[in-house]
């Protein structure tokens, strides 16, 4: 795909079909050692797993029943099978509950069957078995920040939702019930070994999911183009991920069953996973792992209810104080790439975020339960976030306060 024309800086417009032209540093990239994706790849599951282990341990969702055919499969292939179901958010309890299940069963091999908080758990048990202790030794802020060294025990991700793009990224989000916060494990050895992608997994996904996992693979391909870290390994996932998501979010909202529009989302899941993962992300994220620990919400609802109001304070804060920036073009491309139109520009991008946020009945932060007496303190957490390090411009505590209040 060829992306339309982003605006330029100065009175000389580009042709409509030329890149923009950001100067190109040096990049790298990490991704899972293999990905798989199409409709009906998940057969393939059993046969995946007896080629790196014997004992899988199995991480699911609440309803480990509805996955009783697969887990048959996997035993009919002599496999010495356990599962651990992962209800809500993970926490650092839930973690080593799985770790300590995972020891039980001797586990040589972790499979993560479930959406984003079911591979998350996954990907840390598969590095707290390998590196010994416990996940407050080894997480960010809150915890001994010790690095993970030993690779992870061979893990694979199978996704069931189109949304947080966990099957390729390099880190664990994992709330801590006693420091009221989410952060992550994070190492370059805790990438999967297998991503296997089938968007007929997410065909059951309820309209509410789909609203707010959709929203938030949207998020993980918009943040990371506008990122200053981005590069042009993730500039293609990204533009081709907003054209997806700007055609088929809606249509797999109306209609769960349409393959095209689950096919299309899986894939703006999957691109935004690697995009995070090798660029940066922004004041969403910044703002949705502090409230994740604040409030009871998911994650995929929070920057849903963020997403529309990031984008008017940002690009209000770069028209203002670095009108002729790259990641200001970079708005106007987002707007171009979400309506279709040649003449769109940022304030475009606002617009149809917003009007999207309300035909997919997004809730607002006090739906669930963010106080006014509680902003100030998201604002301070999230000033310090690291993704709000990826940011395009630093805002001020009235612009973060700004797009909470909007949000809330």
């Amino acid at each position: 795909m060829v992306a339309p024309s982003e605006k330029a800086a100065s009175s000389t417009e580009l042709g409509p079909r030329e890149l923009p032209m950001d100067p190109i540093a040096s990049f790298d990239v990490l991704t899972a050692g293999r990905i798989r994706f199409g409709s009906g790849v998940a057969a393939e599951l059993p046969s995946i797993c007896a080629s790196l282990g014997k004992r899988p341990l199995v991480v699911l969702g609440s309803d480990p029943s509805r996955y009783a055919v697969l887990r048959s499969e996997l035993a009919d292939r002599g496999l010495d099978v356990a599962h651990f179901s992962v209800v809500g958010e993970p926490t650092t309890r839930i973690a080593e509950e799985a770790v300590d299940r995972a020891r039980e069963h001797a586990a040589d091999l972790i499979v993560g069957l479930g959406g984003g908080s079911v591979l998350d758990t996954g990907k840390a048990v598969a590095a707290l078995l390998t590196n010994g202790g416990s996940p407050l030794d080894y997480l960010e802020v809150i915890g001994a920040g010790r690095a993970i060294v030993k690779p992870s025990l061979p893990y694979i991700a199978v996704p069931t939702t189109s949304g947080t793009g966990a099957e390729v990224t390099k880190n664990a989000v994992l709330k801590s019930e006693e420091h009221g916060v989410k952060v992550s494990l994070r190492s370059d050895s805790m990438v999967p070994r297998v991503a296997l992608v089938d968007p007929l997994l997410t065909l059951t996904a309820p309209p509410e999911v789909t609203a707010s996992t959709g929203l938030d693979a949207l998020t993980q391909v918009l943040e990371p183009y506008v990122s200053h870290a981005h590069s042009p390994f993730t500039d293609a996932l990204c533009r081709e991920g907003l054209v997806r998501g700007a055609r088929s979010l809606r249509r797999a909202f109306d209609d769960g069953s349409d393959p095209v529009a689950r096919s299309d989302m899986a894939l703006v899941s999957l691109f935004g996973g690697l995009a995070l993962a090798n660029a940066k992300l922004g004041a969403v994220h910044g703002f949705a792992g502090p409230l994740g620990g604040m409030i009871a919400a998911p994650h995929g609802a929070l920057c849903a209810s963020l997403l529309p109001w990031a984008i008017e304070v940002n690009v209000r804060a770069l028209r203002e104080r670095a009108p002729r920036s790259a990641a200001l073009r970079r708005f106007d491309e987002v707007g171009r790439l979400l309506t279709g139109r040649e003449d769109a520009d940022a304030e475009d991008a606002i617009a149809w975020t917003m009007e999207t946020a309300r035909s997919l009945a997004i809730e607002p932060l006090r739906s669930y339960g963010l106080g006014a007496e509680r902003v100030e303190e998201a604002v301070e957490k999230a000033a310090r976030s690291s993704s709000m390090k990826g940011n395009p411009i630093e805002l001020s505590p009235v612009e973060l306060r700004e797009i909470l209040e909007k949000a809330r």
